[in-house]
């Protein structure tokens, strides 16, 4: 098992400069405003996506200025979409905190995320990162259209695991292969490279949204309610296997809780029992793998050190965590 602390403590410096980067590049005038950013601080996650970023430059060369840029722009934008999404999602709890709908309701969540948004796109245009910027807003477009059609296709349950692939691929992979191409774009301006670390950053996403989706089915406590993706009618590789492989009036009572029984305790429990006894979970970690693996592939391609053990290991850590 990976542990996140030994990755963390070969990019430690850079972490610690980046903290005080990004307190700064959220200030504003508002004392509303401040008063919400200094909220979103204090219960900021494991910070993945901008290890990422640090991770993907240092393998080609030290961090600079615009390595930094780059680190805070990932997180403001990951950010601004969290804040979004627990709109969207009608959320009330993120990390086991208030989401800021929960506390200021919906009207200020969606201004506060376009806040964020406004303020990675400025530090990016005042500094002339303009490849970085391209890089990320190419994730931004894709993370709206993976959210749009994943709520098109739960309307109707129509998810092949085709599109379910598409989506992840959008929603979240999208802004973990633009975190390591613009980490190494920082440090290298290289083109080829680039493009290599983006597609090593959406392997090991895909990979990391299969593991979330894998929770839904656990009894492990994540900040994420047991079968919350049942309840919202988000059809995961799981469930989807599931409905592709059982007979066909099994599959039909199942899509009938899905529609109609997906907030009652017991039929979820039933739906995730189904799930686990079809081979769902073990074809779901099988996939996991596969991409994981795919991505280390990638970065194989370069010269081993330990910042690429780093990398492997961080890749690691994002399929075997428990939380």
């Amino acid at each position: 098992m990976s542990s996140i602390d030994s990755i963390q403590g070969l990019i430690r410096e850079e972490l610690s400069i980046f903290e005080d980067k990004f307190r700064d590049s959220v200030q504003s005038k508002v004392p509303l405003l401040d008063r919400i950013m200094q909220y979103i601080i204090k219960r900021k996650g494991k910070q993945v996506r901008p290890m990422f970023v640090f991770l993907s430059a240092r393998l080609f060369g030290p961090v600079n200025d615009a390595t930094y840029r780059a680190a805070a722009l990932v997180e403001l934008l990951h950010t601004a979409t969290l804040v979004h999404d627990d709109v969207v999602d009608e959320s009330y709890e993120r990390r086991g905190f208030f989401s800021i709908n929960a506390l200021w309701k919906n009207k200020v969540a969606v201004l506060v995320g376009d806040y964020l948004l406004s303020k990675g796109l400025l530090l990016s245009l005042n500094n002339n990162d303009f490849e970085t910027l391209k890089i990320l807003s190419d994730a931004v477009k894709k993370m709206s259209e993976g959210e749009l059609l994943q709520i098109e296709r739960s309307r109707s349950l129509n998810l092949s695991e085709e599109v379910y692939f598409e989506i992840i691929q959008n929603k979240t992979a999208s802004l973990l292969a633009s975190s390591c191409g613009a980490g190494a774009w920082t440090t290298t301006g290289d083109a080829q490279i680039t493009k290599t670390m983006q597609a090593f950053g959406e392997q090991a996403g895909i990979a990391f949204q299969i593991k979330d989706d894998l929770f839904d089915y656990g009894s492990v406590a994540i900040g994420k309610p047991t079968g919350n993706d049942i309840k919202e009618k988000k059809l995961t590789l799981p469930i989807i296997y599931t409905l592709n492989n059982v007979s066909p009036g099994r599959r039909k009572d199942l899509i009938y809780i899905l529609k109609n029984e997906n907030r009652q305790k017991k039929y979820i429990r039933q739906v995730i029992e189904e799930v686990h006894n079809s081979g769902g979970i073990a074809y779901a970690e099988e996939k996991m793998l596969g991409f994981r693996d795919q991505a280390l592939q990638l970065l194989n391609q370069f010269p081993q050190n330990t910042i690429r053990d780093g990398l492997e290991e961080l890749v690691r850590f994002t399929t075997d965590r428990k939380y």
